[in-house]
């Protein structure tokens, strides 16, 4: 029976999508923009595995432009193409759950006011369940600056940080050492149960260590604790079916840990790769393997690191080899994105942009498959490829290509 393999390049989109425009996101183009700043230092863009798969062909495709300073292959060994997001919002679980063939089409809740930013009911009820002496932050916020800023206060006061961003998320940090890691989690928790009502995605465990202000840095023990997708993704039509999910990373987090067999975690984009080859390599009959390569969006694109975002693209690249020498025959490999993250936009949010689909094995033909009406045709064609029943959203890239 065959497998599959789905990596997802945390917010590595590939050009603007037909309404980024409605997000403010006009112009977007995470990988355009990556690959022109670094031809622009004599340095271009150097992914020669991912470019065999068809990566910037399905650019130009999607963007309407050549990345600068990259000769695509006269040969490409993989289905490629680019898919729009039809979801609502341009976050995590959005972006997940369509691939996973569960488009998301109600509004999720935001927390909209820079400060003062949460319902005084709210951080009342948390605070008198969790037993806290109080909160700082309470505000719009990056992760890595309010650490800095309050973190010395939070170590004094025992108080949690709390704060959010443009994206649907209620973000707790607190240090590992001083408030304690299993201490957090519950926090988390009951936040989780106190904002359901607000219909918030995520709620964020953001633990970090350090000394002192200059010296803070968030650790991998990042936690999400999302609300369950609202419909049977492919993840659990496969595991009713006798099959296996493992998941690899933030994975699980993000389904709620409903359709998941098993649950690797490692910390950082080289430790999920070798997480992912392991997995690979422990895969039965009818599994899929799932990893999230959060470095991408978590590291460089929310804090515009144009130059960090490109040396990691090219580091996956190089490890790319050690995952294909691993497939078997009629085995699958699906590499994507869940949105955009362009590190030269104006702000630090995502964006909304095309993702890539480059689907190898599994009986595919090499060559363009088109522009994709929806993410959910991912979900759709890993359930053909692992023999489930079609699923209600999407179509397979294994039924014909529609342009």
């Amino acid at each position: 029976m065959p497998r599959a393999v789905l990596l997802v390049l945390d917010s590595f989109g590939i050009g603007a999508a037909p309404d980024a425009q409605r997000f403010g996101d006009a112009g977007a183009d995470t990988l355009g923009h990556i690959a022109e700043q670094r031809a622009a230092v004599g340095r271009p863009l150097h992914m020669p595995n991912m470019a065999r798969l068809g990566l910037f062909h399905a650019h130009r495709a999607a963007s309407g432009r050549p990345a600068a300073g990259v000769q695509p292959p006269g040969r490409v060994d993989a289905a490629w193409g680019y898919a729009r997001e039809v979801s609502s919002g341009k976050d995590t679980p959005s972006g997940h759950w369509e691939m996973a063939g569960v488009p998301v089409r109600f509004e999720w809740g935001y927390f909209t006011e820079p400060n003062n930013t949460f319902p005084a009911e709210l951080l009342d009820a948390l605070i008198e369940r969790a037993e806290l002496p109080g909160i700082l932050g309470n505000c719009h916020a990056s992760g890595t600056e309010i650490i800095s800023r309050l973190g010395e206060a939070h170590v004094e006061t025992g108080k949690p940080i709390v704060y959010t961003s443009a994206d649907s998320v209620f973000q707790i940090a607190v240090h590992e050492q001083f408030f304690g890691l299993e201490r957090l989690y519950r926090l988390c928790q009951t936040a989780r149960t106190l904002l359901d009502p607000y219909r918030i995605g995520r709620v964020i465990a953001r633990p970090f260590v350090g000394r002192h202000g200059g010296d803070f840095r968030r650790t991998g023990n990042r936690r999400d604790f999302s609300v369950p997708p609202p419909a049977a993704t492919v993840l659990d039509r496969l595991v009713s079916a006798g099959g296996e999910v493992i998941a690899v990373g933030k994975i699980a987090d993000i389904f709620a840990h409903r359709g998941i067999s098993i649950q690797l975690k490692a910390d950082g984009n080289d430790a999920l790769f070798d997480a992912t080859v392991q997995a690979l390599e422990q895969a039965g009959e009818r599994s899929l393997v799932f990893s999230n390569f959060v470095d991408f969006d978590m590291l460089y694109g929310h804090r515009r690191d144009v130059n960090g975002y490109a040396e990691a693209l090219e580091q996956l690249d190089k490890k790319l080899p050690q995952l294909i020498d691993r497939f078997e025959y009629n085995d699958l490999l699906i590499i994507t994105a869940d949105h955009g993250c362009d590190p030269t936009h104006p702000g630090t949010d995502h964006t909304r942009e095309y993702v890539p689909v480059l689907a190898r094995g599994g009986g595919l033909s090499p060559g363009p498959c088109g522009e994709r009406s929806s993410f959910a045709d991912i979900g759709q064609t890993l359930a053909r490829h692992l023999g489930l029943p079609p699923l209600p959203e999407g179509m397979s890239l294994h039924q014909g290509r529609p342009t």
